[in-house]
């Protein structure tokens, strides 16, 4: 039996957009100057939610920890507010930092709105040698209750693990915003980059909408993925692009069934888990 009603009650429009900025590694300040450009470019287009990739504030491919330190910056920083002051009449931007806390040293997430930093997530899953450079952070994503509504936060390896997205839609998020540095690895031809596909799998496994924004070019000899995309709640790509704003209209959904008889969250059996 079939039954492909997908419910509509409840469910609203948001305009999103994941924007792939310049990086030049160390170089804070013209790296602020390419955010705030992207920003502003995002907001003209509409966007109320608007995801820029992780360490944008600094790159990415630091030799080691001291390097990393000398691009950092504490959530307070003026220059982080001066961003901010660009999230208002209702848009939120959520932008990856490298953020140097009294507790230690972060790739991080500042969510932006109403003028203000309003919440900053620490990014928990260390990929490969971030370990020797970052400290972990103490949450498995984040929520924050925004003017578009309840956003996700999780950071690129962050993703890879299905239980962060699950928790975060279990929790009622109602799009997740996923800052990223996907390094470039080999796949067969045809098909999308395997983070692109993992993503896919949550967004529908969930019906949690994604935006993700990646790098662009290469840094150090490393490329990137250049995956950034858009990814809507029955986890298909309703945006994706290289580089600048990737500009879309997502539908929230309201709730998780999937026609008369199924729904996502009531039909999980997790005493047999």
């Amino acid at each position: 039996m079939n039954d492909a009603t997908t419910p509509e009650a409840g469910s609203r429009k948001l305009v999103v957009a994941a924007v792939s900025t310049p990086v030049v590694l160390g170089d804070v300040e013209a790296n602020l100057a390419a955010i705030a450009e992207g920003v502003d470019a995002a907001l003209a287009a509409g966007a109320r939610l608007v995801v820029l990739p992780e360490l944008a504030t600094s790159g990415y491919m630091f030799a080691d920890r001291a390097e990393a330190e000398a691009a950092a910056l504490d959530a307070a920083d003026g220059r982080l507010g001066a961003i901010a002051r660009k999230a208002v009449d209702g848009a939120v931007v959520v932008m990856g930092f490298c953020e140097r806390g009294d507790d230690g040293l972060f790739t991080s997430a500042a969510v932006l709105f109403e003028g203000a930093v309003r919440a900053v997530y620490r990014k928990s899953h260390l990929w490969g040698q971030e370990c020797e450079i970052f400290d972990r952070g103490a949450e498995a994503g984040a929520i924050v209750d925004t003017p578009v509504g309840r956003v996700g936060i999780a950071i690129c390896y962050d993703n890879e693990f299905p239980e962060v997205p699950r928790r975060l839609a279990l929790g009622g998020a109602e799009v997740l915003a996923l800052p990223v540095n996907w390094p470039l690895v080999p796949k067969p031809e045809t098909e999308h980059a395997p983070e692109i596909i993992q993503a896919m799998a949550s967004a529908r496994s969930s019906r949690l909408p994604m935006v993700i924004a990646d790098r662009h070019g290469e840094e150090r000899g490393v490329p990137w993925t250049e995956g950034t995309v858009v990814i809507d709640g029955d986890g298909w790509i309703a945006a994706s692009g290289t580089r600048g704003a990737v500009v879309t209209k997502l539908t929230l959904l309201g709730d998780k069934r999937l026609g008369r008889y199924n729904d996502l969250f009531g039909d999980r059996r997790p005493d047999l888990y």
